[in-house]
């Protein structure tokens, strides 16, 4: 988790001294303290690049002791997403002896690896930039879906500030101030329309949605607030258009509403790897997810893919996250599938 960077890095050095153990070689890359590892065959275009991250969000450092129960590896970051950089790793390493038993070596593998430390904050030191070292035709980020289910669409990130501003008083006098307080409820008020749902929307909820995430305001219990502020973390589709719906909001309020930051959304496109996967994966369809990836980026370097993943029950970040070891294995023999077939 980020408020130990040092378990990050060191988790990287793990990585790196696996791949030296076995004679593959593998760059580090580091940026703004941010470790991105990749294994890739050298001097030329990799057909496919699984990408996962080593880091986690924060949690009690009892889950941070592994626990398997009924078929279920329980523990931060077990299914979000170390298991994948576990499977990654592993997949490398028995492909690797494959070739060489062929008398060939890692740069004949079909496929590269690359594993990311701040996907939980943004990706902006690692996918972002490490995405752009990278050439490849295809890449499966394995950080959601699951056996069933390949995520080809993901929403985008909109990221708001409210403020509103008032008069400061004496707590016991409020009439001779302006609580920012309240104002800045006023405009939330006025905001929240915007994301009501469409009456058409269905059970899938595929609109833009708002969550009032941060509030800071107020300086002394005996004060009238001149000042506060609200976060918001807004999720849109590619029906959007947010600097339109932007300077509605502005027209609509009282206070100022500032654009903290816009990520983009996730649309995969289509691919003959894409088509081999669901050949072989033949009890497995295409779908949307509500939240992010790392796999935004991937249309800032024209690379087409996938999110998909093993079977977590929807616990990400949760108490009780978990991975169900079966799906593990499953993911893994039906992307060895897929690799032999690339190769072949």
């Amino acid at each position: 988790m980020h408020k130990n960077p040092e378990e990050i890095s060191r988790c990287a050095g793990f990585i790196e001294n696996y791949f030296k153990d076995q004679d593959i070689a593998c760059k580090r890359v580091d940026n703004a303290g941010i470790p991105s590892i990749m294994v890739l065959p050298a001097g030329k275009t990799v057909p496919v690049l699984l990408m996962a991250h080593i880091d986690v969000v924060d949690a009690p450092d009892e889950l941070f002791e592994p626990v398997e129960k009924d078929g279920k590896l329980y523990g931060r970051g077990s299914i979000d997403d170390k298991y994948a950089v576990a499977l990654s790793m592993v997949l490398v390493k028995e492909h690797v002896e494959r070739l060489r038993k062929l008398g060939k070596g890692p740069d004949d593998l079909p496929f590269g690896i690359l594993i990311t430390g701040d996907e939980e904050i943004g990706g902006a030191n690692g996918a972002k930039k490490a995405l752009g070292l990278v050439h490849t035709e295809f890449c499966i980020a394995l950080d959601g879906g699951n056996i069933e289910n390949i995520v080809v669409k993901e929403k985008g990130i909109w990221r708001l500030k409210l403020i509103a501003r008032g008069k400061t008083a004496h707590g016991a006098r409020p009439w001779l101030g302006e609580n920012a307080i309240e104002k800045l409820m006023e405009d939330y008020a006025l905001i929240k329309p915007f994301f009501d749902p469409p009456a058409d929307s269905g059970a899938e909820h595929w609109h833009r949605t708002l969550n009032f995430s941060i509030i800071r305001a107020g300086k002394s219990l005996n004060q009238v607030p001149d000042y506060a502020e609200a976060l918001f973390d807004i999720r849109y589709t590619e029906t959007d258009n947010l600097d339109s719906l932007l300077a509605q909001m502005r027209e609509a309020i009282h206070g100022e509403l500032l654009e903290e930051s816009r990520e983009p959304l996730f649309r995969g496109g289509d691919s003959p790897y894409l088509d081999l996967l669901l050949k072989i994966a033949d009890k497995t369809a295409t779908g949307a997810a509500h939240g992010a990836s790392d796999a935004r980026f991937l249309s800032d370097y024209e690379i087409k893919g996938i999110v998909w993943g093993a079977n977590g029950d929807m616990t990400q970040h949760a108490p009780d996250e978990h991975v169900n070891i079966a799906s593990v294995r499953a993911l893994y023999d039906i992307l060895n599938d897929f690799m032999e077939k690339i190769i072949s």
